[in-house]
């Protein structure tokens, strides 16, 4: 340990009392006097292959900003065992590893908690020991900050939780101990009591049965200690409750005039300790490093990426000191230029004249666009088609029905299960009045996609208010390239289509083996189905008009910069349009993509797994031409639109950082000082992850994928399946044989569904990668 009389620690004391303000001007006396160790020069020293210290020695350094540190250093990072103290009074003792907390170690926060455990990449992570500055005591598992996995947890008011944990909560099988005795075993959820489970009094009563954020909810049973029960439906409402009390043995008597809710009313008086939050994370303590520039023009040797790539970014001679974190572009300072390429700085594999000669340009963020569509007001071609639709909505979903189970019946899917509506003018039996002309509405199979809106988790009120609200649908401005027309609710979560009779039949035909894919796997990525209808016309034109109701996936609170529709076919796969042109609405595509998505670890693997069982549905189900859509959120942009990069997997001068996870250290902290954000992100929805920036060679005009070029930038992505319905039918069959015939067939998008199928699949794979 450091000692109090230490030179060093005086030092370091003297600074702690002086301002902020200062700091950086007493920094140079201070660091002169007080440096005991190596001078700047042998601090200093490249590693020739970026993994291993060249050096390990013992140092005691006051950092410029105030932090003191004590302990093995090498390459001008703690590695091996130290003491790190910031200004602010902050401790950490314990193993480090190029600059990063990893292995055993405490740290202590200044108001008096204190973490004893095991840390990775910075985190607490492993297993240790949280002790808040109220008393309450955690020891257990810990995964990136969050008690995760199993642990037991031992309240300052006496109460106790022994099991598993999920993202900081209780979640899974637990027991709490309340300090009177009384307890509860059984299912969590999100940090409350929730499942099956059972709650036992000390006077010997008990309640076994469901929950619902703490109290009984379900079928349940109440049972005294003289062996008398009730049984029956459970809700704090008393007018949902019903039941039957059977007395113990031959007794006439006893409880009979109990009332359930007593029960609630007991366990009123037991709530779970919420805890104390954790103020500041040890994942956002950064550290402060000393650069040193070395030789005559100050610049630092060129280095290399993880995958042999030489790095395209250039420390600049007076970054002299630079604020480090444990993450690559999280720093403080200013982030990684994304200026032209360097001449001789060409990636591996691309072709020189690339980058030999040129620039590449910044990247901007595409021009504001105007909220998309036209509000069809009356007066417009299609008023009276809007009231059509969101009359026969509102009839539909208000339609009073039995609670379907999921296990629907095979004649639910029957294509000729649907239910035709007339809607005359003046209004009928079961019918509003209404001011457009008579139609007559049809719903196809309407208990599939009631229970597909319980399965999607909508709330049937919600949809008909988005839907059939005050609030006008908006016209996309022009038709798709199949001549079907799109609305948007007003709300932008749901998107309106007009089909053909070949989709709707499409629609049919897959929507067993579609309702199974969502029952079996909730984070499918195909799109959502939320009903398919049609209004008839009557009169002389009898005039068919087919809707299917989807989600629309860029409903969000953040702003879509970037839309590509990314199929994995070249011919006709591009925008012809100048930049000038492009806005945050356009459509890009495959030719269009300059970046690769690199996602986190668990979601790659995720999405791997998801991606094979989607594409596997659609083949079977005969199914191609579908593409992804991805939309990207930027989320640092300069006053001036340019996209500003958050550096490459190595920063200029720092050692790789090694299982670093692919959004930036403060979103990840953002997270975990807040978990229940994590229950916003999905996969395909809200998913921080990051894009690296490619460029194709100049001599290949087709290059579906360029090459990566080591700049990286944070960002949030949205992605899913869509244009599920295109049969290979005989039209298709006839576009891939007279296009094969001009071009190279695997260039085409008409092929067949298990072509399709391997080429679409291939190519995402390539263009989404792991973030390592």
């Amino acid at each position: 340990m450091i000692g109090r009389d230490s030179s060093v620690m005086k030092a370091w004391e003297a600074t702690v009392r002086k301002t902020q303000a200062v700091a950086k001007k007493r920094a140079n006396s201070i660091f002169g006097s007080a440096y005991l160790a190596h001078t700047e020069e042998d601090d200093h020293k490249e590693h020739p292959n970026g993994s291993e210290p060249s050096e390990l020695y013992h140092a005691e350094k006051v950092l410029p900003n105030g932090d003191y540190y004590k302990g093995e250093w090498a390459d001008n990072f703690p590695h091996g065992k130290g003491k790190y103290v910031w200004t602010d009074g902050c401790v950490y003792v314990g193993e480090w590893f190029k600059g990063k907390t990893m292995g055993k170690g405490r740290f202590t926060w200044p108001n008096g908690p204190t973490y004893e455990g095991e840390f990775k990449s910075g985190y607490m992570d492993g297993t240790g020991t949280y002790t808040a500055s109220n008393g309450d005591v955690y020891k257990g598992q810990w995964v990136m900050n969050l008690k995760h996995g199993n642990g037991v947890k031992t309240f300052s008011n006496g109460d106790r939780y022994e099991g598993e944990w999920k993202r900081g909560m209780q979640e899974g099988q637990g027991r709490y101990d309340w300090k009177d005795g009384n307890y509860y075993t059984g299912e969590w959820k999100n940090g409350n009591i929730c499942g099956k489970g059972s709650f036992y009094w000390v006077d010997g009563n008990r309640y076994d049965g469901f929950w619902e954020d703490g109290a009984p909810k379900g079928n349940g049973t109440f049972r005294w200690d003289d062996g008398g029960f009730y049984v029956g439906n459970w809700s704090k409402d008393p007018r949902e409750q019903s039941g039957s009390y059977y007395p113990a043995g031959s007794a006439q008597e006893g409880h009979l005039e109990w009332d359930p809710q007593q029960v609630f009313n007991a366990l009123n008086d037991y709530t779970i300790h919420p805890g104390e939050k954790v103020s500041v994370l040890p994942s956002q303590k950064r550290l402060a490093v000393w650069r040193s520039t070395k030789g005559g023009d100050g610049a630092k040797p060129r280095r290399k990426s993880v995958d042999g790539r030489v790095s395209v970014g250039l420390e600049k001679p007076i970054d002299r000191m630079q604020i480090w974190g444990n993450t690559e572009g999280d720093f403080s300072g200013s982030k990684t230029p994304t200026g032209p390429l360097d001449n001789d700085l060409v990636p591996l594999g691309m072709d020189s004249s690339v980058s030999r000669g040129t620039h590449l340009q910044t990247l901007k963020a595409p021009t504001k666009a105007k909220r998309q569509g036209e509000t069809i007001c009356k007066g417009h071609k299609n008023y009276e088609l809007m009231l059509n639709l969101q009359l026969g909505i509102r009839h539909s979903v208000g339609r009073p029905a039995p609670t379907a189970s999921l296990d629907l019946k095979p004649s639910a899917f029957d294509p000729k299960e649907k239910v035709w509506t007339r809607f005359p003018p003046e209004g009928s039996k079961y019918t509003p009045p209404h001011p457009s002309c008579e139609f007559k509405w049809k719903d196809y199979c309407p208990v599939v996609f009631r229970t597909l809106r319980k399965l999607f988790k909508v709330d049937a009120a919600d949809y008909m208010i988005s839907i059939c609200g005050n609030e006008a649908l908006r016209e996309l401005s022009s038709p798709g390239k199949s001549g079907s027309f799109f609305y948007l609710t007003n709300d932008d979560r749901y998107m309106i289509k007009t089909m053909k009779k070949a989709e709707a039949k499409a629609l049919l035909r897959m929507l067993p083996a579609y309702y199974n894919h969502f029952r079996a796997f909730e984070n499918a990525l195909v799109t959502k189905f939320y009903g398919l209808h049609c209004v008839k016309l009557t009169g002389a034109a009898q005039k068919k008009v087919r809707f299917i109701i989807m989600g629309n996936l860029f409903c969000s609170e953040y702003t879509i910069h970037r839309r590509f529709d990314l199929k994995g076919s070249s011919l006709g796969r591009i925008t012809i349009k100048p930049e000038s042109e492009i806005s945050e609405t356009t459509i890009l595509k495959d030719l269009d993509l300059n970046f690769i998505f690199r996602l986190q670890k668990s979601w790659f693997q995720e999405f791997c797994r998801q991606i094979d069982r989607d594409c596997e549905l659609l083949e079977q189900e005969g199914i191609m031409d579908y593409s992804l859509l991805v939309g990207i959120h930027f989320k640092d942009i300069s006053e001036n639109g340019e996209l500003i990069c958050s550096g490459s997997h190595t920063p200029a001068g720092d050692t790789e950082n090694e299982g670093t996870p692919c959004i930036s250290r403060a979103d990840i902290d953002q997270l975990l000082l807040d978990p229940t954000r994590w229950e916003s992100i999905k996969l395909g929805v809200n998913m921080p992850a990051r894009v690296e920036r490619t460029v194709r060679r100049s001599d290949c005009e087709l290059q579906l994928v360029g090459e990566p070029i080591g700049e990286f930038y944070e960002v949030v992505l949205f992605f899913g399946i869509i244009d599920i319905l295109q049969d290979y039918d005989i039209s298709k069959k006839l576009e891939h044989a007279y296009k094969s015939i001009q071009y190279d067939p695997t260039s085409i998008s008409a092929v067949d569904p298990r072509q399709y199928s391997r080429r679409f699949r291939d190519f995402i794979f390539r263009i989404f990668s792991e973030d390592s």
